[in-house]
């Protein structure tokens, strides 16, 4: 079973995209020329990013590499913070808003509280920030969100993702379709992740997908799927516990109802309350496994109104008993802040997260790979002889050189 292309593109505005595309183009020889200059920097650096517009997971995937590296050394994460409302260099704390830097590094601070989490549109004064000042100077290893494009750092490793639902190669410049660059700009990825993959696929799609993606012999290619947890209360968490408590809990792709003992999900209504890039795939798998589910999508990175709260209460309220609004953490870090949401949504509201897996048992190698890189390249020095003193799990690896690491796979 192989994607087949059903997602909207616009072919008569492909002159459009052709003077888009010839923008980028000048822009990425600039680079490639060493006109514009990229930065490297004496710690490891990963990138996460994509070819296209919003929607193939980056989020899970910087989770991924959080919950991985975090045990190793001090992990820091730098992002843009698209659509926050402030701009420069700044440090997450405990007080911090999504409209001060941005719903996923909010996410990302509420879950993980012992990392450094930091926006700046200028990545490399962002790092340099990072390093330098006292507050943190103990990051070692920096993973940027959605720096794909951002060439004015040089990361260490560069992972690219691409859906599943629509891949790379498939898609088009924009405006025809959501390609930021052309798919030619896979070339500077060392790691490919395909994402969002159904878990039945069988060892002959993934020959054909890798086929059809055609990496160079540098690129290691992987496949991922997420798996649903258990629905936490967004404001009213069981006593003792926060929702940060919940969101740092444990997945379990098999459990999908923490709402209520005698009411499983599969017994629910379910309001499915969402602004992401791509919701259709969420609530085809949740419809499967409640009574009913009715969607109430919204543009990626919606900002709620007073008039979206009374839209949320008037669509919650029509639903039959029993009833609950499913949202994912995303959102939810917008929603916290609206007023206006009756008692009974307020009670009612649950976050759904989301956990990366990976497919065809490539997580031990995916693991060695990215472990590997960070204590051969890190500023601490035990760290890279604890490195030493064992076999590396990446002989392709080139050592304290960013950029020029391979990942290539047999």
């Amino acid at each position: 079973m192989t994607p087949q292309p059903t997602f909207k593109t616009y072919p008569w505005l492909l002159p459009l995209s052709w003077l888009y595309g010839l923008g980028v183009a000048i822009r990425n020889w600039l680079f490639d020329k060493h006109v514009l200059k990229e930065q490297s920097f004496d710690l490891p650096v990963i990138n996460v990013g994509n070819l296209t517009v919003g929607g193939t997971g980056k989020t899970p995937h910087v989770e991924y590499l959080i919950r991985l590296l975090s045990p190793v050394t001090q992990v820091a994460v730098l992002s843009r913070g698209y659509k926050r409302k402030t701009t420069g260099y700044r440090l997450a704390t405990d007080s911090s808003t999504s409209r001060e830097i941005g719903d996923e590094p909010y996410q990302m601070k509420l879950k993980f509280p012992q990392i450094h989490v930091a926006v700046d549109e200028h990545r490399p004064e962002g790092i340099t920030r990072l390093t330098t000042d006292e507050a943190t100077a103990d990051t070692g290893v920096v993973i940027l969100d959605d720096a794909f494009q951002h060439r004015y750092v040089k990361p260490g490793v560069n992972i690219l993702l691409t859906d599943y639902n629509r891949l790379f190669i498939n898609d088009l410049l924009l405006p025809a379709g959501r390609l930021r660059e052309p798919a030619s700009g896979k070339k500077r990825a060392n790691i490919v992740i395909v994402t969002k993959c159904p878990k039945t696929l069988k060892p002959m799609d993934f020959r054909v997908l890798a086929k059809q993606l055609a990496l160079y012999p540098y690129q290691s290619l992987y496949f991922t799927t997420l798996n649903y947890g258990d629905p936490y209360p967004l404001f009213t968490p069981p006593s003792g516990k926060t929702s940060a408590d919940h969101q740092s809990s444990a997945l379990s792709s098999s459990s999908t109802s923490a709402l209520a003992s005698a009411l499983p999900l599969s017994q629910q209504h379910v309001l499915l309350l969402t602004g992401i890039a791509a919701p259709q795939e969420m609530a085809a798998d949740l419809s499967q496994q409640c009574k009913q589910l009715t969607p109430l999508f919204f543009a990626d990175h919606h900002a709620f109104t007073d008039a979206d709260a009374s839209l949320i209460n008037r669509s919650f309220e029509a639903l039959p008993s029993p009833r609950v609004i499913l949202t994912t953490e995303k959102d939810a870090s917008r929603l916290r802040l609206l007023d206006g949401l009756s008692q009974e949504v307020r009670e009612r509201l649950y976050v759904m997260p989301v956990k990366v897996a990976f497919l065809n048992g490539q997580e031990e190698t995916f693991n060695s790979k990215i472990l590997a890189y960070v204590r051969e390249n890190s500023r601490d020095g035990r760290m890279a002889q604890g490195a030493h003193d064992e076999p590396s799990a990446d002989r392709n690896h080139l050592g304290n050189r960013p950029g020029t690491i391979s990942f290539r796979d047999s």
